[in-house]
């Protein structure tokens, strides 16, 4: 049965409410949380970027059993790939356990602000596998040395570590990210439901390990303000990760989906209080072979709506799929 959980969408919510969320999503119900790690928000109207590691911090203390993991993380330019594992290694432990680090080769949008330039998607796959594979073995609790193409790392070792390894899920979507997936993932996330990378990912050496996705959608008890929210909050997603992983700004984002109509959203995002609208699109996730589901609700203020909703009708007939 596919477990489904809740989105802690740092582009959207200031830093003290997300602690308060992920503590409200244990009590509904959800079997896990992942949060998304920004420098920055799509659009200017999301208006917040709270740093995710300091908010993981406090939601594993503010949580008891809530599963937590990154969605996703990039480790190949605004973090070193050894700080990534400290990181990642001290949230296993203050977590007891609960916390899976997931990984991706990351957006302009987040990664230019070292004044680095964004690399073609050619080399940021080779930065990448470089990245997992100092993570990887980091995580082994040894003494690392590493030179390679893109990164150096001198004699570093990890002294707090949690009792199991910290399982590493990495974001995929074209055959040579599947293939890193694969070679180093313990867990594949695909954010949109696509079958047939979930049958190269198994192919690749992946059978077997559970595949993760997001689905955003937009609960309210008025469906044209459902709509509208979506509009005004998730129109930069219409573009595509072509898109998404190329523009450097908010302003960019803004631009680019300035022709984006109400409608084009509302095709791909479930607006209202529809549960069987929901239900269908999570199916579409489930007969992909997705093992995990994360809800994203859009629109910081329609929280705790969403959850009442979520707790009482939505979790129930999910887990009937």
């Amino acid at each position: 049965m596919a477990e489904f959980g809740y989105t802690l969408m740092c582009e959207q919510t200031p830093a003290p409410q997300l602690v308060e969320f992920a503590a409200r999503a244990e009590r509904a119900g959800f079997d896990y949380a992942v949060i998304s790690d920004h420098y920055f928000p799509w659009l200017e109207e999301m208006g917040h970027s709270p740093y995710a590691w300091s908010v993981l911090g406090a939601v594993a203390q503010a949580t008891e059993r809530l599963p937590l993991m990154t969605y996703v993380t990039c480790p190949i330019m605004r973090y070193h790939p050894a700080v990534v594992a400290q990181k990642a290694a001290t949230m296993g432990a203050l977590s007891g356990g609960r916390f899976t680090l997931g990984l991706g080769a990351g957006e302009n949008l987040n990664e230019h602000v070292i004044g680095a330039g964004w690399p073609s998607a050619d080399t940021r796959h080779r930065m990448f596998r470089e990245a997992l594979q100092i993570i990887r073995e980091l995580f082994g609790g040894d003494y690392v040395t590493f030179q390679g193409e893109f990164y150096d790392v001198d004699s570093a070792k990890l002294y707090d570590l949690p009792d199991e390894p910290v399982p590493i899920a990495v974001a995929a979507s074209g055959p040579s990210s599947v293939r890193l997936a694969a070679e180093f993932g313990d867990i594949l996330v695909v954010n949109e439901p696509m079958p047939d990378v979930v049958r190269r990912f198994h192919g690749d050496g992946g059978a077997g390990k559970p595949v993760y996705g997001q689905l955003a959608i937009s609960y309210d008890t008025d469906a044209e303000a459902a709509v509208e929210r979506a509009h005004r909050l998730w129109r930069w997603s219409v573009g595509g990760w072509k898109v998404m992983a190329e523009l450097p700004g908010p302003v960019n984002f803004e631009a680019a989906s300035s022709t984006v109509r109400p409608e084009d959203v509302a095709e791909n995002v479930p607006c209202g209080a529809d549960v069987d609208a929901v239900v269908e699109a999570a199916r579409a996730y489930v007969e992909a072979g997705y093992t995990h589901v994360a809800l994203v609700q859009i629109g910081a203020d329609q929280q705790e709506p969403f959850f009442t909703w979520a707790e009482k009708e939505l979790l129930p007939a999910l887990r009937r799929l």
